[in-house]
């Protein structure tokens, strides 16, 4: 049997399924006592009184049955058997249905135990100011006797079910204040973790149970392996990037002393080399460069889109929807959209840009009329150094293998992903970066 359909109706947080295993055994077994409870303790003390109640009903009617007339048979009644203090009144109408409240949680076995024990009885009601009025046959009509309810059950009957309903709820307050304590340092930990993962460092101290406070001691340690080895990568890249740029300089200034024939190939050289390490560089910076801050995504894909055209590249900005902003690196996250945009009028004519902020998420799309990447090629193309010659046109002069894989780093520090697929209006390339809010 299948409980896919029970996963809608759970709660998503931890939190709520921990208050949810904590409260449903309370429920289940107060449910439990009550009915068990009622069984066994109530019906039990209603008979016995009922059945008392029964034989003294029988005494009252042989009692009437010596009264000379029907207006006489209370007067009868009350002088010899007043100590019963049931009340005797002749009367022409009898109900036609037995009667008691829904709150009545004996009523319903009251009135069949009555009529059990008085055969004579024609209709029993349990309605007015916690009276009985049961109704009987007699050989000169219907009378009404009268006596009081606590005779028949027990006082109270809802007093164990208040105080279930109220000790129950002041245990469930204190076990989810109790709860909510030790779940605390667990949210620091999705905390700190979340943060992390979007390009944030959060200061976080192990706390909690023991098992808690180990998976927060590992994450401690694995945070800091991996910013010492994002340190490591920068700084080797950025020494050698930098180191290179210095024979380079040499060389570009021994080049401009050659004739020009000799020099045009040889400056291709040079100006393609000083392009790798420009790309070495931004990937040394990844998504780590510039703080984050509250921007609006719009005006920054604007922005983007006005330098573009500036500079010359065909780039169009198609839709912009949504209001608000979101936390971003913005100088790198600039450099992710440019790395696309440059990917996209490289291999293509023209290139397209839109921007969608919802409640959920954001999302930049760049679209371009290139050839496209294969689909099971995609992969590859977000991993650093590769390039796929197969699928895109290098006679528009290719990189090195770091644009998408830039991208990619950028999108994956926000909390994001980078996601490639086919234009659909263009017919190349579609790069999504798309961030949950």
């Amino acid at each position: 049997m299948s409980f896919e359909w029970l996963k809608h109706y759970m709660p998503r947080s931890l939190y709520g399924r921990a208050a949810l295993i904590l409260l449903l055994p309370v429920v289940f077994v107060q449910i439990v006592v009550s009915v068990v409870f009622t069984q066994r303790h109530f019906q039990g003390v209603t008979a016995q009184m009922t059945n008392a109640a029964g034989r003294e009903i029988a005494l009252v009617l042989d009692v009437m049955e010596g009264a000379p007339t029907r207006e006489l048979i209370g007067a009868r009644v009350q002088d010899r058997v007043p100590q019963l203090e049931i009340y005797a009144s002749a009367v022409d109408a009898v109900p036609a249905i037995d009667a008691w409240n829904w709150l009545d949680l004996s009523g319903g076995f009251v009135v069949a135990q009555l009529h059990e024990r008085v055969p004579r009885a024609l209709a029993v009601d349990l309605t007015t100011n916690k009276r009985v009025h049961i109704y009987v046959a007699t050989d000169s009509g219907p009378v009404r006797l009268d006596f009081d309810r606590r005779r028949v059950s027990a006082a109270n009957p809802h007093q164990l079910f208040v105080n279930m309903v109220f000790f129950s709820v002041l245990i469930t307050i204190v076990a989810l204040i109790y709860l909510r304590n030790q779940l605390r340092p667990i949210k620091r930990l999705a905390r700190a973790s979340e943060a992390f993962g979007r390009g944030r460092h959060v200061p976080y101290t192990p706390a909690g149970a023991t098992e808690v406070r180990a998976a927060g001691t590992a994450f401690v340690d694995m945070r800091n392996r991996i910013e010492r080895q994002i340190e490591t990568r920068t700084l080797m890249l950025s020494g050698v990037s930098h180191d290179l740029r210095t024979p380079l300089t040499r060389m570009r200034l021994s080049l401009s002393m050659l004739d020009d024939e000799d020099r045009e190939a040889l400056e291709q050289d040079v100006d393609q080399m000083q392009n790798m390490i420009n790309e070495f560089l931004n990937f040394a910076k990844g998504a780590q460069e510039g703080e984050p801050e509250r921007i609006d995504p719009l005006a920054l894909i604007r922005d983007i889109v006005e330098d573009q055209q500036r500079a010359g590249r065909p780039v169009t900005l198609v839709t912009a929807s949504g209001e608000g902003t979101i936390n971003l690196r913005p100088v790198a996250m600039r450099r992710a959209i440019e790395n696309l945009i440059n990917n996209a009028v490289r291999y293509g004519a023209r290139a397209e840009v839109s921007v969608v902020l919802t409640e959920k998420s954001l999302r930049f799309r760049v679209e371009d009329d290139g050839p496209g990447i294969p689909e099971d090629r995609r992969a590859d193309a977000q991993r650093p150094f590769t390039r796929l010659d197969p699928a895109r046109n290098q006679d528009k002069g290719g990189g090195v293998g770091l644009g998408l894989a830039i991208a990619t780093d950028i999108a994956r520090a926000h909390g994001g992903v980078l996601r490639l697929g086919s234009s659909e209006r263009l017919g190349g390339l579609q790069a999504d970066i798309v961030i949950a809010r």
